[in-house]
């Protein structure tokens, strides 16, 4: 299944897939995704199109808030 929106994806990511969003693993997401010429880049862009490419950068950066919300409170 591949994710409509930020809850889908991060269920698949954090349930499905097992793997914990951390700042370091948000961080280093977001500067692949941001590099149009990292290979992973081109790779997912190829399998999945830049549209979703462009929703799965937005839910790293939407994360990231959390996580910056979080550490305040």
């Amino acid at each position: 299944m591949i994710p409509r929106n930020y809850q889908e994806w991060k269920k698949c990511i954090e349930v499905d897939c097992g793997i914990k969003l951390s700042p370091g693993f948000i961080s280093k997401r977001i500067s692949v995704f941001n590099n149009p010429k990292n290979p992973e880049t081109i790779k997912f862009k190829k399998l999945y199109g830049l549209r979703h490419l462009q929703n799965v950068l937005s839910w790293y950066e939407l994360a990231a808030k959390e996580f910056g919300r979080s550490a305040k409170l």
